[in-house]
C-alpha cells in the first residue's frame, strides 16, 4: 500500500534541510521524484545523478515558475500525483521591530506559495481523478512558542509571522479537502516539531538541549523522521485521510 511506482511526486524545496529526506523517503517507495527549486547546484550535490530524481528550476514566489513546474511536469511525466509544499521563505525574526515588508514577503512566502502550488495542480488532478496534496506546516502553527527557550539566545526566536503563516497553512489544508474530496484528491498537513539544522546545532548545544527537553522523547527530530509521514499521506495508505494535521513532534505539542 505503500508502494509508488509509476507515481511521480514534486517537492518544492526538496534539497533543504527536511526537503531532501522527503525526496529520499518518496524515493525509496519507487516514486518518480521532481524537485523544485532555485538552485541547480545544490540539487546536484545532494542526489547526483539519480534517474528518479529530476530538478525543475522554480521560484516559488512566482506564479509562472509554479504554472510552469506544474505543466512540464505533466507533459515529460504524464501525470502529477503527489504534490508537497515543503519550500518557504521567511524574513526577519524581529518580534517588536519588524518591518511591513518582512512581515508581507514572509506571508507570501510562507502562506502564498503554498496556495499558488494548490491554485496550479488543480487542473491536472482534475484531469487524472486523483492525487494527494502534502502542505508542511508547523507545530508553531499549532501552539506559540515557549520563550523562556530563547533566553540569552534571542537569534533563534521564532517569530510572529512565521506561525501565523504556518496555522493558515492548517487552515488552507482543510478548505482545499473539502472542495477537492469528490474529486479524488487528499489534502493533508504535516507540522513538524524541533528539527534544528545541523547550523543551528553547531552554533548552540544549549538552544538544542533546550528543545529536547521540551518533547516528551527528550531528543531533537533528524530528518529521516519526515520520511514515513510523508510516504504515508502520499500513498494509497492514506486514501481515507484528509483534512488532517499531522503533528511529528515528539509529544511537543501534546503536553
Amino acid at each position: 500500500m505503500f508502494d509508488l511506482t509509476g507515481k511521480n511526486a514534486i517537492v518544492t524545496g526538496g534539497y533543504g534541510h527536511l526537503g531532501a529526506a522527503m525526496v529520499h523517503g518518496l524515493r525509496s517507495v519507487n516514486a518518480h521524484v521532481i524537485v523544485a527549486g532555485r538552485s541547480k547546484e545544490k540539487f546536484d550535490q545532494i542526489f547526483g545523478a539519480d534517474p528518479q530524481i529530476t530538478f525543475i528550476k522554480c521560484d516559488i514566489t512566482s506564479s509562472n515558475d509554479i504554472n510552469h513546474l506544474i505543466s512540464t511536469t505533466a507533459e515529460q511525466f504524464g501525470s502529477v500525483d503527489i504534490l508537497v509544499n515543503n519550500a518557504a521563505t521567511v524574513v526577519g525574526n524581529s518580534i517588536e521591530r519588524m518591518n511591513d515588508m518582512d512581515w508581507a514577503d514572509t506571508l507570501e512566502g510562507v502562506l502564498g506559495s503554498v496556495h499558488k502550488c494548490i491554485r496550479a495542480v488543480i487542473p491536472q488532478m482534475k484531469k487524472q481523478g486523483s492525487g494527494k496534496i502534502v502542505n508542511i506546516a508547523s507545530m508553531y502553527g499549532v501552539v506559540s512558542p515557549n520563550f523562556d527557550l530563547y533566553t540569552d539566545i534571542e537569534e533563534f526566536t521564532n517569530p510572529p509571522h512565521y506561525g501565523a503563516a504556518k496555522a493558515a497553512i492548517i487552515q488552507l489544508t482543510k478548505y482545499y479537502a473539502a472542495h477537492l474530496g469528490k474529486y479524488n484528491i487528499q489534502v493533508n498537513a504535516i507540522s513538524p516539531g524541533p528539527f534544528p539544522t545541523e547550523n543551528v546545532q553547531r552554533k548552540s548545544e544549549l538552544f538544542v538541549s533546550r528543545l529536547a527537553d521540551k518533547t516528551m522523547l527528550k531528543r531533537i527530530g533528524v530528518p529521516e523522521n519526515i520520511m514515513g509521514p510523508v510516504v504515508l499521506l502520499s500513498s494509497s495508505a492514506s486514501d481515507f485521510i484528509t483534512g488532517h494535521n499531522l503533528i511529528v513532534d515528539g509529544g511537543w505539542t501534546a503536553w
